[in-house]
């Protein structure tokens, strides 16, 4: 007997697609209440665009601190990398979005996670004073 391949998962419905935009817009825009109730409803809480970018991502990127609290809250993935290899963290250290690095930092985000991470692009932009110093190996400042 021969094996026949699995079909083509069916693209998703239009309206599922519109939601999903809509979603991202209100990550972008910082609408926090008005997501936060979508992942309560079942939104995916990492929901991500064509180009690996979160609801987290978007939020952090463009400097909504309480919504990516929200969503970190709810269990969003505070160093889910896009497609280019970015945490969030990274991303709102290049934005010098201070209170959203803050806010990451506190909800466990790894300063060294993605390439460059955080605390490389910390260090590129002479914002080193927004991610703490890597500890040494015996936990002691490098």
């Amino acid at each position: 007997m021969s094996a026949h391949p699995a079909p083509p998962p069916e693209p998703p419905a239009q309206e599922t697609v519109d939601l999903a935009h809509a979603l991202f817009d209100l990550a972008r825009a910082g609408r926090a209440e008005q997501l936060a109730a979508y992942v309560d409803a079942g939104a995916p809480v990492d929901l991500a665009d064509p180009a690996g970018n979160t609801l987290l991502m978007l939020a952090a990127y463009h400097g909504h601190p309480d919504l990516v609290r929200e969503l970190a809250r709810r269990g969003a993935d505070v160093d889910r990398l896009n497609d280019r290899g970015q945490s969030p963290l990274a991303g709102a250290v290049f934005k010098g979005e201070d209170e959203v690095v803050a806010t990451l930092l506190d909800e466990g985000a790894d300063p060294d996670a993605g390439v460059p991470s955080a605390r490389q692009t910390a260090q590129m932009f002479g914002r080193s004073d927004l991610v703490p110093a890597d500890p040494g190996p015996a936990g002691e400042p490098s």
